[in-house]
């Protein structure tokens, strides 16, 4: 082998063997390509034809299986992993780790990538993908040296937030990337799927064999619809209107920024009613809602609770609460997050579905939506590596939540009472 395919070496860092990655140029045979990407070793002291580039492997990434409850997302598709196969990095997939999305191992085999046991993809990725935020059951696997991509939500779970500053991981939160207009790219499509959800489930809970008032969400003619208030005019409520109108309800959505609601007026072809978020206008809508659909956000931190104990009092004996906002606390004084085996309970007759990973029932619709906008970020930190990708990127950047043992991202910090350090101290005092 000539010596400058031997300088292109470099090793693992997942295991020993050295990994040359070969790129067949246009004018090869498919012969000499087949038989040296299948890895013929048959001469060893062989020089390949010239023809042959080599590149070393940039970055090994892992795909973990989501082991919550009924999630059957995987956070990359096949297409996505062949992009980064493309590109010289080594792709690690836990067994069955797409077969919930419709992508059966061998679709991965077939674009590059390798399959293998969960302990492997853990403990030797560099960069490691998931959908949903780790479980206790995975705590041991976090490291040190290990970046992990995935919703994290860790404003509203301190035993995770403290496993993942115990462990010394670098933890980079989809929900928490936000450019500088303040838009959350990697957030906005699974909020489109959950804003698209919360009717269709509020109009399953409202059924009188769910606890509902037993109420058809259109009505019919002679028969008034059901009326539903959205609180918030974000991504969320946007789609939840949107899904709510085409069900033929009444629908209002409540927001504070009167900017926003113009947008919504023009968007929804005014066809909904606006009103301004205050606990006077709450209070007067929750009297006469039969759905309400909580979708505010204050990225990265808790929920604020916008309807408390107290008020529903004030609701509809089988009314239903909707809190799409769960996996940040849930803005409802009374939600706790339940799973899609067991969606829905009663608190003082009013009826709460409180999944807390809505986009986990619509897998394949929700795993394509997630790899179309991850894919971007993906390729940079395996291209860069974390430190400079984050450095170029100041939307990346606000995705670190944790970095090196330390909390990097305040609203968690203030969330759970914990010290908290800007990410360029953190990274300062720790290798990326």
């Amino acid at each position: 082998m000539s010596p400058e395919a031997d300088d292109s070496r470099r090793h693992d860092r997942g295991g020993s063997r050295d990994r040359v990655i070969l790129r067949r140029s246009p004018d090869m045979s498919p012969a000499d390509s087949s038989r040296a990407s299948a890895g013929d070793r048959s001469r060893p002291d062989e020089v390949l034809p010239s023809p042959f580039l080599y590149r070393p492997a940039a970055m090994r990434i892992g795909v973990a299986r989501e082991i919550k409850q009924r999630e059957y997302r995987v956070a990359l598709t096949p297409a996505g992993a062949l992009e980064l196969v493309q590109r010289g990095h080594e792709v690690v997939v836990e067994k069955d780790a797409g077969v919930g999305s419709g992508f059966g191992d061998e679709a991965y085999v077939t674009v590059g990538a390798r399959i293998a046991p969960v302990d492997e993809v853990w403990g030797s990725a560099e960069l490691l993908l998931k959908v949903k935020e780790p479980i206790a059951a995975e705590y041991g696997q976090l490291r040190e040296g290990l970046t992990l991509f995935t919703y994290l939500h860790i404003a509203a779970d301190e035993p995770l937030t403290r496993a993942l500053v115990e462990s010394g991981i670098t933890g980079i939160a989809y929900e928490t990337v936000e450019t500088a207009s303040r838009h959350l790219p990697l957030l906005a499509p699974m909020s489109e799927v959950a804003g698209r959800l919360a009717p269709q489930m509020g109009a399953w809970s409202l059924e009188k064999a769910h606890g509902g008032r037993g109420i058809l969400l259109g009505g019919v003619p002679g028969v008034p619809p059901a009326k539903v208030a959205i609180l918030g005019g974000g991504v969320v409520g946007l789609n939840s209107a949107i899904i709510a109108l085409g069900m033929q309800a009444d629908v209002w959505v409540l927001d504070k920024s009167v900017e926003r609601m113009r947008d919504l007026e023009i968007a929804l072809d005014g066809r909904v009613t606006l009103a301004m978020s205050n606990r006077l206008q709450i209070e007067e809508i929750l009297a006469d809602a039969d759905m309400v659909i909580g979708a505010v956000l204050v990225p990265g931190a808790l929920a604020p609770k916008l309807v408390t104990r107290e008020m529903l009092g004030l609701m509809k004996p089988g009314a239903v609460l909707v809190d799409v906002a769960i996996d940040q606390g849930g803005c409802f004084e009374t939600s706790h997050a339940t799973t899609h085996d067991d969606p829905v309970f009663e608190v003082d007759g009013i009826v709460h579905y409180c999944v807390a990973n809505m986009p986990g029932a619509v897998p394949v619709t929700s795993t394509k939506a997630l790899t179309n906008v991850t894919l971007p970020y993906v390729e940079a930190i395996a291209e860069k590596g974390v430190a400079r990708a984050i450095a170029e990127d100041a939307a990346l950047a606000k995705g670190v939540n944790v970095s090196g043992g330390k909390i990097t991202y305040e609203a968690v910090a203030q969330a759970h009472g914990l010290p908290y350090t800007p990410l360029e101290d953190a990274i300062g005092s720790s290798q990326m």
